[in-house]
């Protein structure tokens, strides 16, 4: 089978999404490229109950390369990442995750970027833009979200969701856990208050820290 531990490790990642509330039904949907294919998760299929089989896989046109079902709505995107990205530390891009996070989706909605509320936004890089809204699954919406990610590694979509990219699934699916907790703190706050804000220097520099971060 063609990318089979890419497909088993979409399938994981997944059945993480509903199982975190990163999603609700079958929305949201996640990929793993190996070389010039690529391994997503079908449209409107339960998560629950995927198999590696189910799996469809592409090339970095969109073109079928094994599989029966039909890939997510949302291909462009996946592809737009893979072709058009670039890792601000030029780190290979082999994972994207998208999300319809309740916290993430709600901020966006109110904010043109997320406000520096917390350090771990650095996860992202020195701020989190959102994206204008476009219809789902459209070349416009891809190329504002391309826009958007500029040197980053996600973005929030507006009245819609959050996308992040990594070298690997683990890695994209942190960042999108990331960007929610984030999101959640600043509503809370925000509720409450006027939270204070991290000044843009302070992010920069654990945007740094971060890359001598954990075991190497």
């Amino acid at each position: 089978m063609i990318l089979e531990n890419e497909r088993a490790v979409v399938c994981e990642y997944a059945r993480r999404l509903t199982a975190d509330g990163l999603v609700v039904g079958t929305s949201g949907n996640v990929s793993a490229r190996a070389g010039d294919l690529v391994a997503v998760t079908p449209t409107g299929v339960d998560y629950a109950a995927l198999t590696p089989a189910d799996i469809p896989v592409v090339d970095l046109d969109g073109n079928p390369a094994d599989g029966t079902l039909k890939p997510t709505s949302e291909l462009p995107m996946h592809l737009a990442v893979y072709t058009r990205a670039v890792d601000p530390e030029s780190a290979p891009v082999n994972a994207v995750v998208h999300t319809h996070s309740v916290h993430a989706t709600a901020v966006s909605t109110l904010v043109t970027e997320v406000p520096p509320i917390h350090y771990m936004l650095a996860a992202i890089g020195p701020t989190a833009r959102v994206a204008p809204y476009s219809t789902y699954g459209t070349t416009e919406l891809a190329d504002a979200m391309l826009a958007a990610l500029a040197d980053r590694r996600g973005c929030l979509l507006a009245n819609h969701g959050t996308i992040t990219y990594g070298d690997s699934l683990s890695s994209a699916y942190s960042r999108a856990q990331q960007l929610e907790w984030v999101c959640q703190v600043w509503l809370l706050a925000r509720s409450a208050g006027s939270p204070g804000l991290l000044p843009p220097a302070e992010i920069e520099h654990v945007v740094e820290k971060l890359k001598g971060y954990g075991q190497r």
